[in-house]
């Protein structure tokens, strides 16, 4: 690793440098800022996440009982006949969302009312099972809108703490050594330069 910039030592370049290290804290400031709000968006989005999935898992067990109860009350055939045609059981909007500079799915997602399919033929549990299966797909869109973000949201962490790690170990560090060696230098110029102007005064005065 580089241990300071290759550039000339003058006050010039001294004070451009002071500037640069002065933004560069700046933004090693903002992005350590983020890193903490994705921090704590990304347990918040798991926390969610979480629970979300044990709803959804719950809804999707329901789901196949109430199937499982319907083919053997009606039978598979039956069941793919009726299904031909049959209404959307739920409504659907996908938009774009933006948090932290991160973008990610927002699902609207609801229920629709429940439509008569026939009553030849059927029976009570094909409305349960309706029922529930539109409740699994609404808990598992919603499932999967927070998981897309959680996994967005932790790449940006990623990113950024990759950021703050190389403004804090390696950039910032570079232009604080590479200040104190121009610093440094232009004392040591100008220690030489008032010993030759001593050295001149006095050859001055010994004529």
């Amino acid at each position: 690793m580089q241990q300071r910039l290759n550039i000339a030592p003058t006050k010039s370049v001294l004070l451009d440098l002071k500037r640069r290290l002065a933004f560069l804290n700046e933004g090693y400031r903002l992005l350590e800022r983020k890193r903490e709000l994705l921090t704590r968006l990304v347990y918040d989005k798991l926390k969610e996440y979480r629970k979300l999935e044990q709803g959804t898992r719950q809804a999707m067990t329901e789901a196949y009982r109430w199937l499982s109860i319907s083919q053997m009350r009606m039978g598979s055939f039956r069941i793919q006949q009726l299904s031909i045609g049959m209404p959307l059981a739920v409504e659907a909007k996908v938009l774009p969302r933006r948090n932290m500079g991160v973008q990610y799915p927002s699902v609207d997602i609801k229920r629709k009312a429940l439509h008569p399919v026939g009553i030849l033929g059927t029976d009570a549990s094909l409305d349960e099972t309706r029922v529930s299966f539109a409740d699994m797909v609404v808990k598992t869109a919603r499932l999967a809108e927070v998981e897309t973000a959680l996994w967005r949201l932790l790449e940006e962490q990623r990113k950024t703490q990759k950021r703050v790690n190389a403004l804090k170990y390696n950039v910032i560090p570079r232009y604080e050594r590479t200040i104190a060696y121009v610093e440094s230098s232009l004392e040591e110029e100008e220690r030489n330069a008032l010993f030759q102007l001593k050295m001149l005064q006095q050859q001055q005065s010994a004529l």
